[in-house]
């Protein structure tokens, strides 16, 4: 089976500086936000992306909706590759991919109704024919009842917004839906309210999930496969109950040590990160995430660890765990 959707060396990149600026500093005119990135996503499953703040997660999302260009390499949806389509063209695969951004309020209009942000995307789409039973079936989805149409974005909780914010992204049944931090900023019983709902409508519409998360928990739960992404890159993906069980890459490694439960049965050594994150401007030479890594070895400073593939995933480290 052919996935549906399919990343493949993607770079995207940013102006740092103009042409003079760069030359009589010294620094590139352009930093790479996401860096050669690739992964292959099935239809009907769910896909995380985790990593620090800055690894570039959220930036890749927004390439695969059409929202920041590429600068290299290939996304293809459904066998069909729309990196680099013009907006006339997009407009038609936007049908198919939906985005839940991570501040729901923020990405609501404070002048809006929940009827009228749910009809927009009927309206944009011209499928207005039985739009009020449309808007009710898609509160009824999200579990909220029919009266909610009626409501502002003020009016809503937290996990009120989070959930309108799902029925739109649903409303047109996407075949693949992003969702960044969707439990971000929620109280630990809204998060696993707002989960559940996930997986539900997964199981009943078949949605395929891309989501963007740094919260490990979020994504054991309802991940099937995951990536690691550190300075725009992927350092470790593959298949997620396999990376929790035997992370392979020193930096999954202290992502997971540093996201333990406390039990008292089992302790386990924190495994600590040094230092802050590099600028992108600056990469480190070598193993990127050498500087920080209590384990490096000479070679790390010096090579690009080539990928390895072990039980089930695949990583880039000389000196895995």
């Amino acid at each position: 089976m052919k996935p549906l959707l399919t990343v493949n060396d993607v770079t995207i990149r940013f102006p740092a500086a103009n042409r003079l600026a760069a030359r009589l500093s010294g620094q590139p005119r352009f930093i790479e936000a996401v860096a050669g990135v690739s992964f292959a996503l099935e239809a009907g499953k769910t896909y995380a992306l985790v990593g620090e703040s800055g690894s570039g997660k959220t930036t890749l999302a927004r390439a695969i909706v059409g929202l920041v260009p590429t600068h290299g390499g290939r996304i293809e949806f459904n066998g069909e590759r729309i990196s680099g389509l013009s907006e006339n063209r997009l407009r038609r695969v936007r049908r198919e991919i939906a985005m839940i951004f991570q501040d729901p309020l923020g990405s609501l209009s404070p002048r809006l109704k929940v009827r009228s942000t749910l009809a927009e995307p009927f309206t944009v789409h011209g499928e207005t024919a039985g739009i009020e039973r449309k808007i009710i079936a898609l509160l009824e989805d999200v579990g909220l009842p029919a009266h909610f149409a009626e409501r502002y974005p003020h009016q809503l909780s937290g996990g009120q917004a989070r959930r309108v914010a799902v029925a739109r992204a649903l409303a047109l049944r996407p075949k693949l839906v992003i969702a960044d931090e969707p439990t971000a900023g929620l109280d630990v019983s809204i998060q696993g309210e707002v989960l559940n709902l996930l997986r539900d409508l997964q199981a009943k519409f078949g949605t395929t999930f891309l989501m963007i998360s740094h919260n490990l928990n979020v994504v054991r739960h309802v991940a099937d496969r995951m990536a690691v992404m550190y300075l725009g890159r992927i350092v470790e993906e593959g298949n997620t109950a396999a990376i929790f069980a035997a992370p392979r890459h020193r930096y999954t490694r202290a992502l997971l040590s540093a996201n333990l439960k406390p039990d008292p049965d089992h302790s386990a050594p924190l495994i600590e990160v040094e230092g802050e994150t590099p600028s992108l401007l600056k990469r480190p030479s070598g193993c990127e995430f050498h500087p920080r890594c209590i384990f490096s070895l000479a070679v790390c400073k010096q090579q690009a660890p080539k990928e390895q593939i072990d039980a089930g995933h695949r990583f880039s480290c000389h000196n895995p765990g």
